[in-house]
């Protein structure tokens, strides 16, 4: 018996974003996945430290963008950034899990909640990962360009 759901969002170009829960019917939580290939713009001496950054950046986001009437406090932050093989000219796979907890039931198919994981992921996208200006980010791992 299937209970998750999964709704793909087509919000960028350079980027595959998606969310959705592991129990639809009795909904509890949502997750927001962000997927993409990023590019160091520039070498720097720690990446552990580069990717702490962007992970606590994205957790303060978080804190001004997520609705308080409709999600919970606490949330889950999942940056899964391999730092150890991060090199210019070289791209890297950034994986972002961000757990949302709901307040009160609703419809998992609800436009409001939509559009609140739109306005969430688009901050979080704009300000932690395009916005700190650490990488260029890509779609694909290869560098071929579509004209």
């Amino acid at each position: 018996m299937k209970k998750g759901k999964t709704s793909q969002l087509k919000i960028f170009g350079d980027a595959k974003c998606h969310y959705g829960t592991v129990d639809a019917k009795n909904l509890k939580t949502v997750y927001i996945v962000l997927q993409s290939w990023v590019e160091p713009i520039k070498d720097f001496e720690n990446w552990d430290r580069v990717t702490g950054t962007i992970k606590r950046h994205i957790k303060h986001v978080l804190i001004e963008v997520v609705d308080p009437l409709l999600f919970e406090k606490h949330n889950i932050v999942d940056l899964d950034f391999r730092s150890s093989g991060i090199q210019k000219g070289k791209r890297s796979f950034l994986n972002l899990e961000i757990t949302l907890y709901l307040k009160n039931h609703i419809d998992f198919k609800s436009p409001i909640l939509r559009d609140r994981i739109k306005t969430i992921i688009t901050s979080v996208y704009t300000d932690s990962i395009k916005g700190l200006k650490y990488f260029k980010v890509h779609k694909s791992k290869s560098s071929k360009e579509v004209v």
